[in-house]
């Protein structure tokens, strides 16, 4: 069982704001959950491989190949703002 140190330690880690109701009620619910995990750990796995994804993942890779890229006209012409050579975009740090 989960004691409400446990359950104010999780609420402080996630930012949370809970009153002593709450404690009480997700000291509870915490605590079955651990108490399933636990039955997942008697789970024989012995002759389970250990595995990073449940299915066969692979890296696609293509040649890196040098090509034509978008002009610059096209690659401006939806742009809210621009000076006609770059995107032109709101300050959002002030200078040193």
């Amino acid at each position: 069982m989960l004691t409400t140190q446990d359950v104010l330690k999780v609420a402080e880690l996630g930012r949370l704001k809970l009153d002593d109701e709450e404690v009480a009620k997700f000291a509870g619910q915490l605590g079955g959950i651990l108490d399933y995990v636990a039955v997942l750990d008697e789970v024989d796995v012995s002759n389970v491989a250990p595995m990073a994804h449940v299915a066969d993942v692979a890296n696609v890779f293509r040649e890196d190949v040098v090509v034509a890229s978008l002009p610059r006209a096209a690659s401006l012409s939806n742009a809210p703002k621009t000076d006609g050579k770059f995107f032109l975009v709101p300050q959002i740090l002030e200078h040193a």
